[in-house]
Order: structure tokens, then C-alpha cells, then sequence
């Protein structure tokens, strides 16, 4: 009886280490496939807080959840199922998909370079206009943050799923529903410290018990300007730099090996100067092919596309 109870606790131990084992493998190839869709997440950081610009402080943070909640539901209810299906019955879908995410990403990277060399002209609003029933423009605001959010929560998603080595759908399922939530929660949550910065730093400013403290409160609301702005080159950067990867990647996954042979020969021979030469110079050249790409695409969006979305009632959804 102790024998066989004995050979029990082994089974049941031997089991759990397996368990212990997946999760952690899912653990480590959400972890890796999140990190493969950095350009979107910064990008989403970077472009959510315009959303909450001009609404009373006590409205911010329920607008923030309010599109977390959104996001939430973007990658878990459609887009999750979606992948799945993608995965099981279209694999060869993935590749082309991945490619038209990273052309995207390229788009916006060129797109906004463009619009910070040419800003466009400030036209006087109608006094009419600017009347508007403050729910009524916050619940506009915060639908148009969902919408752009399902954008790039499909750019991430079909990232995630591109780099996860597995064929098993649960695995993925758990891999991909990890990634979702803590990207979801990474951005939000940071979306959340950058909109409330400027008021935590006043009240430091204001009731801070140390000169340290007072000094450092007037600090954050006098940086807060500079940190949005270089976020935002961050993100650019971020975006041209993860899409021209993608691309290359998605051509070799689709039995074009050249372009990305390229960036990874000339890289390489940065190898002598140290490892963050090399991916430096990867990471440039990978950058440099997402703003060519994205410069090419934007006559072609200007013209065909965005025409196309308008007739849709999809126009205007990034809002960048």
C-alpha cells in the first residue's frame, strides 16, 4: 500500500514538473514573441495619451480603463480566436500578414516624420464646433482609442503568433493570451503613470514634505513636455526600425532571403566593435528600409487607401 501510494506521489510529482515545464516554456516564448512586437507596443504607449488630452484630471484614469477594457477584448475575444483559426487552417496566411503589419509599421514611422517636417496649418476651429456634450466626446474618444488599439493589437498579435515555436493550439493559445494581457497592462499602465505625471508632480511640487521632494515634483512637471516628445522619436524610431525587420523576415519566411542576408552581412562586419555595434547597425539598416518602405507606401495610402477606408466609414480610425 505505501509502495503504491509512493509510485503515486512520483507520478503526480513527475506530472507536475512537466506542467512546471510547459508553463514555463509558454512563460519564455510569450516573453520572446511579446519582445518581437516592441515597435507596436511603444507606438501604442506613445500615441494612447492624446486621448485623454483636454478632459478634466478626474476623468483621465476612467478613460484609460475604459480603453484597457476595450483593448482587453480586442485581443482576447476576436483576436485571440482569430490567430488560433489562422494558425490551424491558413499557417501559410502568416507570413504575408506579418508583412503587411510590418509595411504598416513603416507607414506610420514615415508618415509621421513626414507630418513633423511638414506640420500642418493650423486652422481656426468654429466656435459651434467646440460645443460638445462632454460625455458625448468622451465616449467618441475613447471608441476611437479602441479602434486604433485593435490595429495595432492585430499588428501585435500577428507578431506574437509569427514567432512562437510551437504547432500546439493550446500552447499557443496560452502564449498568445499572456502576451495580450501583459502588453495590455504594460501600456495602459504606462499610459496611466504619463497622463497622471504632471498632477503627481504638482502635488509633490506643492505638498512635498523635503525641499528633495518639492524639487523633484517641479522637475516632473517641467520634463513632462521633453518626455512626451522624446517618446514619441522613441516610438518613431522603434516602429521604422521593428517594421523594416519584419519585412525582411517575412520575405526570407517566404523564400526571399536576400534583403535580410544583406542587413545581416553588413551588420556583421561591425562584429569586431562589440555586440551592440553589430545590432546597432542592424537595427539602423533595418530603420533606413522601413522609412524607404514607408515614404513608397504613402503616395499609395494617400491615394487608394485611405479613399477606400473613408467610403468604408473606417477613415480617420488611427488618428495619429
Amino acid at each position: 500500500m505505501a509502495s503504491g501510494l509512493l509510485a503515486l506521489l512520483d507520478d503526480v510529482a513527475a506530472i507536475a514538473k512537466v506542467a512546471a515545464a510547459s508553463v514555463d516554456d509558454v512563460i519564455g516564448q510569450a516573453t520572446k514573441a511579446g519582445a518581437k512586437a516592441a515597435g507596436a507596443v511603444i507606438d501604442d504607449a506613445a500615441v494612447t495619451p492624446k486621448y485623454v488630452h483636454g478632459f478634466a484630471p478626474a476623468r483621465e484614469l476612467p478613460i484609460v480603463w475604459k480603453i484597457a477594457k476595450g483593448s482587453i477584448f480586442n485581443k482576447v475575444v476576436i483576436l485571440l480566436p482569430a490567430a488560433l483559426l489562422l494558425s490551424a487552417f491558413a499557417p501559410w496566411a502568416i507570413a504575408p500578414l506579418l508583412m503587411l503589419g510590418g509595411f504598416y509599421l513603416c507607414f506610420e514611422g514615415a508618415e509621421k516624420i513626414w507630418h513633423w517636417l511638414n506640420p500642418p496649418a493650423d486652422h481656426a476651429t468654429p466656435v459651434a464646433d467646440k460645443i460638445v456634450d462632454a460625455a458625448h466626446l468622451e465616449e467618441q474618444k475613447v471608441k476611437g482609442a479602441i479602434k486604433t488599439d485593435f490595429i495595432l493589437s492585430a499588428e501585435i498579435m500577428t507578431i506574437a503568433l509569427a514567432a512562437l515555436e510551437t504547432d500546439q493550439i493550446w500552447f499557443e493559445a496560452a502564449a498568445l493570451l499572456i502576451v495580450g494581457l501583459a502588453i495590455t497592462a504594460l501600456v495602459y499602465g504606462s499610459v496611466a503613470l504619463i497622463v497622471k505625471a504632471d498632477d503627481i508632480g504638482l502635488h509633490m511640487a506643492e505638498a512635498g514634505r523635503t525641499g528633495l521632494g518639492r524639487a523633484l515634483g517641479r522637475g516632473i512637471v517641467r520634463g513632462m513636455p521633453g518626455f512626451l516628445k522624446a517618446l514619441m522619436v522613441v516610438g518613431t524610431g522603434a516602429m521604422l526600425w521593428v517594421g523594416g525587420a519584419i519585412v525582411t523576415h517575412a520575405l526570407a519566411g517566404m523564400g526571399w532571403h536576400g534583403p535580410e542576408g544583406v542587413v545581416h552581412a553588413i551588420a556583421h562586419a561591425f562584429a569586431a566593435l562589440g555586440g551592440f555595434a553589430e545590432w546597432l547597425a542592424g537595427a539602423v539598416l533595418h530603420g533606413a528600409l522601413g522609412l524607404a518602405l514607408g515614404t513608397a507606401l504613402m503616395p499609395l495610402v494617400a491615394r487608394v487607401l485611405a479613399p477606400v477606408l473613408r467610403a468604408a466609414g473606417l477613415g480617420g480610425a488611427k488618428g495619429h
